[in-house]
């Protein structure tokens, strides 16, 4: 399971059952993935985040520490990698 969020700021918007479901399945390859835009005329990056996280995320935003930074033009195959490792 992939959270996704957009955020133009540093706070990340992670609703209370989102928290609770991101923790309780916390060993589940579920992961939490953060799109930081602050206009079109800036390139975007992907924070990710794995679901053990969501509390941090939740309280720190992206002042946690994330597992992985991707700036665009992004790497899928790392992200890929990542996500579902063989």
């Amino acid at each position: 399971m992939i959270e996704l969020k957009f955020i133009t700021g540093n706070a990340v918007s992670l609703r209370p059952h989102q928290v609770s479901w991101l923790t309780k399945h916390r060993h589940s390859s579920s992961w939490i993935f953060v799109k930081k835009q602050k206009n079109n005329l800036e390139k975007s990056e992907l924070h990710i985040y794995k679901a053990n996280q969501a509390i941090d995320v939740k309280l720190d935003g992206l002042k946690t520490e994330p597992a992985m930074i991707q700036f665009q033009p992004f790497n899928w195959n790392d992200v890929f990698t990542l996500i579902s490792p063989l």
